[in-house]
């Protein structure tokens, strides 16, 4: 009973200090920008403006700076194509030299000779301007630490995408607008036609039109797309940031719609974490164990799965993630174990190395008695023991740990590719630069295990850091598919920094690093550019299925070529910007 007192205790304190930050960022959408350290255009370019306020369609790849006049915009009706099931996106710019007090963005039914898309399909809201930084001085990448802000140029980018709700538009500013339709799995082939307006307390200030060609072919459910896509996820970050006691109601009713926004971008694996600060503490919000570990006074061990299995049934249960439960780590970085010893009331730890008969003994005792929960629970078969850029030696003596206390444990590692290990890895995420051996590759798909990539703070491109081109996510995307990879893997998704909503910029790593979903939950221009190239990644998959099997090998050429611009060296060959490669895939798909 001390224990589980101790425990509510613990989690209640980690929750409760930002509770006044949350108040005063009003979640519905009123909270204030920081300034914007760009240049502004002069009062006379917004002088010169035609009318007042303006709106016209843009560029679902481009950033639009909140204090100038925007460029590539498109006057007149947009023409978009989607399959049935497709998440098709746009992005329209309105800039006003007037200013609009209270205004909404409201998206019209689409309709057409065969029916209609309802408005529950249909979803619109003004995009928000959030501070970022920039790459290290020397272009090398992301990674590092940054505590003092002012050594990198900060400025303000339109990432965060704020559905739904009212906003005061500033006299002489920019605001993009994103609108989303999912087109539903069961919309008949046609085009349907719609708009999209912005209305202030009277009623409508300005309008678009667009249409929609829904095609005769069908996208699979996110949850059966064939590239395996890891999101990793950080409940503890929603604790804080909302100012609720880990893992009580209110706690998964926070997660709920954050956690569901990952699975319609083809989520399905679940992130929990099996010690205390298994990365050393290293996002804003530490990561604690899910399991409570106790060593009674009779020197035998108990473990709690009580958070464990609440974790995972919600994200089940309630989220629809339900494939792999990825448990980190047994190599933590300052080789630290933590555990609950009965007989002082006291926390502590076991300092060991793997190889040391301490940390055999630690590990050992955990693992056979949760394989058997496990299995209990129905969970053994998709449950694996994890860990991430760890040196070799120490896998492989953790490996021996593992397969010895139970030989039907899966493994996965992110980090780099041994030959040593890999056969023991039924998972394998590699550095973004590195390949497989084709024998390897064939050989590992033979067995059943999965082949993947990542990118962290360490890649300069590709990447989804706030002042990343946004079509460069959807590249990352792709790129597995032109690479031979099996899946995606992108370490953080809502480790949110102090101040997420206002500024992406974090002690370590360069901004957005750790995050693309804000609270609200509201989505990103990256978020949105991953999930469609994430989609042109399953479209890809059935094409090629399609083309073989009819004999069009001219069309699958074509479809092979355009894929070779997401390698490093075809982008390169190709001469084509990642925005220009990304749409032209993008185009491809819907004509072949």
């Amino acid at each position: 009973m001390r224990l589980a007192i101790l425990t509510a205790a613990l989690a209640l304190a980690s929750a409760l200090p930002s509770a006044a930050q949350v108040a005063e960022e009003d979640l519905d959408g009123n909270y204030d920008e920081l300034c914007d350290t760009r240049p502004r255009d002069p009062a006379e370019a917004w002088a010169a403006m035609r009318r007042g306020t303006m709106l016209e369609w843009g560029s679902t790849y481009v950033r639009y700076p909140k204090h100038e006049l925007p460029g590539a915009t498109k006057d007149g009706k947009l023409r978009l194509k989607a399959w049935r099931g497709e998440r098709v996106t746009a992005q329209a710019v309105l800039w006003t030299r007037d200013g609009i007090g209270g205004a909404s963005v409201i998206p019209g039914v689409l309709k057409g000779r065969s029916g209609e898309i309802p408005a529950t399909a249909v979803s619109a809201g003004f995009v928000r301007y959030v501070m970022t930084d920039e790459l290290n001085k020397d272009g090398s990448g992301g990674c590092g630490e940054r505590p003092d802000k002012t050594q990198w140029d900060s400025l303000l980018v339109a990432d965060a995408i704020d559905v739904g709700r009212r906003l005061d538009i500033e006299p002489c500013s920019t605001r993009p607008l994103w609108l989303t339709v999912r087109v539903p799995h069961d919309a008949a082939a046609g085009t349907y036609d719609g708009t999209l307006a912005v209305h202030d307390g009277d009623g409508e200030v300005v309008g678009l039109s667009y249409s929609i060609e829904v095609l005769d072919r069908t996208l699979t459910e996110p949850s059966g797309w064939h590239l395996d896509v890891d999101l990793w996820q950080n409940p503890y970050a929603v604790a804080r940031f909302y100012g609720v006691p880990l893992w009580s109601d209110a706690h998964l009713d926070a997660m709920r719609p954050v956690m569901r926004m990952l699975a319609e971008a083809g989520q399905q694996s679940i992130t929990a974490s099996i010690m205390h600060k298994p990365w050393n503490g290293q996002t804003y919000d530490h990561f604690d164990s899910m399991v409570c570990k106790t060593l009674l006074l009779d020197g035998m061990w108990r473990y709690d799965y009580a958070v464990f299995d609440r974790w995972v049934s919600f994200m089940m249960d309630e989220c629809g993630i339900d494939g792999r439960i990825n448990c980190y780590t047994m190599i933590p970085w300052d080789l630290s174990f933590d555990y609950y010893d009965q007989a002082t009331a006291r926390v502590k730890c076991v300092k060991a190395r793997p190889g040391d008969e301490a940390y055999g003994d630690y590990w050992t005792a955990f693992l056979r008695d949760f394989a058997d929960h496990l299995r209990e629970k129905g969970w053994f078969g998709k449950t694996y023991i994890s860990m991430d850029e760890r040196p070799l030696e120490t896998m492989i003596e953790a490996i021996r740990v593992i397969k010895a206390a139970d030989p039907g444990f899966k493994v996965s590692l992110a980090g780099n590719y041994h030959e040593e290990i890999e056969a023991d890895l039924d998972y394998l995420s590699i550095p973004y630069g590195q390949d497989y051996p084709p024998e390897v590759l064939r050989q590992r798909r033979q067995r059943g295990q999965v082949s993947a990539y990542y990118t962290c703070c360490t890649e300069a491109f590709p990447n989804i850091f706030t002042f990343s081109p946004p079509a460069d996510a959807a590249w990352t995307a792709l790129h597995a598919v032109a690479g031979g990879y099996d899946g995606f893997l992108r370490w953080a998704t809502m480790s949110w920094p102090a101040n997420p909503l206002q500024d992406s910029r974090f002690r370590t790593w360069a901004a957005g690093d750790t995050y693309c979903i804000y609270p609200g939950p509201m989505s990103s221009l990256r978020l949105e550019n991953l999930i469609q190239g994430l989609q042109d990644c399953e479209k890809i998959h059935l094409l090629r299925q399609e083309l073989q099997r009819d004999g069009r090998m001219k069309q699958l050429a074509r479809l092979e070529e355009a894929l070779a611009a997401f390698t490093p060296d075809g982008l390169a060959r190709s001469g084509l910007s990642t925005e220009e490669a990304v749409s032209a895939m993008h185009d491809l798909l819907n004509e072949l």
